[in-house]
């Protein structure tokens, strides 16, 4: 089984979780399959957000016309199988809080620049603080399998040339990404009861298992983005698990590659 394989980081990375926002943003630990989709997606030029709304706008639900269904980028990728790998250790990063201003109208309830309220009492503009969560140094090493699809080859291309049609980022614009060591691989049975990447949990305790010899025992788990959902393109939830435990049973899709086993999902 061929794959292509990559590193993937940058100085910084913010993936917000869209639960909690009253005091500050919170990020992901781990740059998440629909992320990871959305920047292969910028990498190879095909339309995300933007495009689908700017295709439906003035158009009425329902109508022929009218695309009800996902981002280009989405539609076409959403079939590929990716493992991430944590560079990390146990597979945690870094993280801080940053503070900063807002100063945009649309964001601090400022009409052209100035609040009404600051116009009629001839105040000083206000801005909106914002307190955010961003990992630092944020490094994964991202396998995705060869499907023999038009899509693959695409990315595959792009990759090994060091092209990109749009700029990749890592969550949010502020966040450039660095994409290093492109490679193909060939990837074999998975041999041994370990998996050395993400995989969405597949047991109920690890209460008999045992740690690789020689390491002290982790166990990361995160509920993370999986997927979208078609109408209205919410996250859909899997727990992901990171761990040096011995599992029971491998994961589906889990293949080996240098003496290791990675799950895709």
């Amino acid at each position: 089984m061929r794959a292509i394989s990559f590193r993937l980081g940058g100085k910084t990375a913010c993936f917000r979780k869209p639960d909690v926002n009253e005091h500050a943003y919170f990020t992901y630990n781990n740059i998440h399959k629909p992320a990871l989709l959305g920047l292969l997606g910028a990498i190879v030029g095909y339309g995300g957000y933007t495009k689908l709304y700017d295709s439906n706008r003035g158009l009425k639900k329902g109508t022929l016309e009218y695309n009800d269904g996902y981002m280009e980028y989405y539609e076409r990728l959403k079939n590929l199988k990716i493992s991430i790998i944590p560079l990390a250790k146990h597979g945690y990063f870094s993280k801080k809080i940053q503070t900063f201003n807002n100063s945009v109208g649309y964001a601090n309830g400022m009409v052209g620049g100035v609040s009404e309220k600051a116009l009629q009492e001839r105040k000083k503009f206000s801005n909106l603080v914002v307190r955010e969560q961003w990992l630092e140094n944020p490094l994964w090493q991202i396998m995705i399998l060869d499907d023999e699809s038009e899509e693959f080859a695409k990315i595959e291309e792009y990759l090994l040339g060091k092209k990109s049609v749009f700029v990749p980022y890592l969550g949010k614009n502020d966040h450039h990404a660095t994409i290093s060591e492109v490679s193909k691989i060939e990837m074999s049975d998975p041999d041994g009861s370990f998996v050395d990447s993400l995989f969405i949990k597949n047991f109920d305790s690890l209460e008999d298992s045992y740690q690789k010899e020689g390491e002290l025992a982790y166990l990361f788990m995160e509920m993370s983005p999986y997927s979208l959902q078609e109408e209205y393109h919410f996250y859909e939830y899997k727990q992901m698990i990171f761990t040096n435990y011995e599992l029971e049973a491998l994961p589906r899709d889990t293949y080996g590659y240098d003496g290791k086993n990675y799950s895709f999902i």
